[in-house]
């Protein structure tokens, strides 16, 4: 399945999704497999209590321990989602919508000998992977979704915005590794040599950022599909507030950085946002790195910086007036 062919009505119908859902099947590879240092660290911080969870719940270490085989995640952890900016409950009733037949099969494909074991064989087993998917998200990402999903959302603005001046051609070729659009209606999603698939002209087809470097695809015959990528792109800008507050417990330059950070943004671009010199601008975000209120990682050419938990609630406390500053 080394390409889809997609006809142009389907290819003009499609659209970007932003799922939960597939966010924590990210968050739930970066502990099984970590494989980037944000991977790595996420698994630092949750490692412990996961096998912890999994010891106690040995028919969800089950569901996990089939869920996975080289260059594979079971077609239940990449089930589409839908439109509609639907929540994580929502989505997990998708999943529990499938049934125990469906979700046997899909781990006996990710079986690396096809078997399952007797308790994978037993009544509820879709149940267990809900509560595997619940668990991730409940310990690990609840409380990192508002910043996640800003980056998942600003990274369909920005292409979207490139389709708009450059077409589909040039939005598709970054998708990550393995993607690329060959022409003739085909859209190449990873290196297999195997033959194409032809996609109903009335399929939905979707495709979903993620905050991990995703190279999956998923379907559920015989209409939906999706295409999993990493973000990346030039995201958008948001307007600065005043951080007077702020402005007294880190310094003017770095307050401004802050809550111009409300979406990721480069070097570049917060010094074209701020008015900041460029070499001041790298010069306050190192310290800004250190002190942990803002993360980085590279986006093709450039590298993006955003706002962490603790830069979100420096801003969302010291945005109004400092004490003794004059009232407006």
């Amino acid at each position: 399945m080394g390409t889809w062919q997609i006809s142009a009505d389907l290819l003009a119908r499609s659209r970007f999704v932003v799922s939960p859902r597939i966010e924590t099947a990210g968050a739930l590879n970066h502990l099984v497999r970590p494989s980037d240092p944000e991977g790595r660290a996420l698994a630092a911080a949750h490692s412990q209590a996961f096998r912890v969870m999994l010891d106690a719940h040995p028919v969800r270490r089950a569901v996990l321990d089939h869920s996975w085989r080289p260059r594979w995640i079971s077609d239940w952890l990449c089930l589409p989602p839908l439109p509609g900016g639907r929540s994580f409950a929502e989505e997990l009733d998708d999943v529990r919508a499938l049934g125990d037949d469906f979700v046997r099969e899909y781990l006996a494909e990710s079986s690396p000998d096809g078997d399952l074991p007797d308790v994978l064989l037993r009544d509820g087993v879709t149940e267990h992977a809900v509560e595997l998917l619940q668990w991730v998200w409940t310990h690990v990402l609840a409380t990192d979704w508002a910043r996640r999903e800003r980056i998942l959302r600003a990274d369909v603005v920005s292409r979207t915005s490139r389709l708009a001046t450059q077409g589909w051609a040039a939005v598709l070729r970054d998708l990550g590794r393995d993607r690329e659009w060959v022409g003739d209606g085909h859209l190449r999603i990873n290196d297999y040599d195997l033959p194409s698939r032809v996609l109903p002209d009335d399929a939905d087809l979707f495709f979903v950022p993620v905050n991990h470097k995703a190279h999956w695809v998923g379907w559920l015959l015989p209409r939906r599909y999706a295409v999993y990528y990493p973000v990346t792109g030039a995201l958008a800008r948001v307007d600065a507030g005043e951080p007077d507050g702020l402005e007294r417990l880190v310094g003017r330059a770095r307050a401004t950085l802050l809550v111009a950070l409300e979406s990721p943004s480069s070097t570049t671009g917060l010094a074209a946002t701020t008015g900041l010199a460029l070499g001041s601008v790298g010069d306050h975000l190192k310290v800004l790195l250190a002190a942990g209120v803002v993360l980085r990682r590279r986006s093709g050419r450039e590298v993006l910086y955003w706002r962490t938990a603790l830069g979100d609630a420096l801003v969302a406390s010291g945005s109004g007036p400092a004490a003794g500053a004059p009232g407006g």
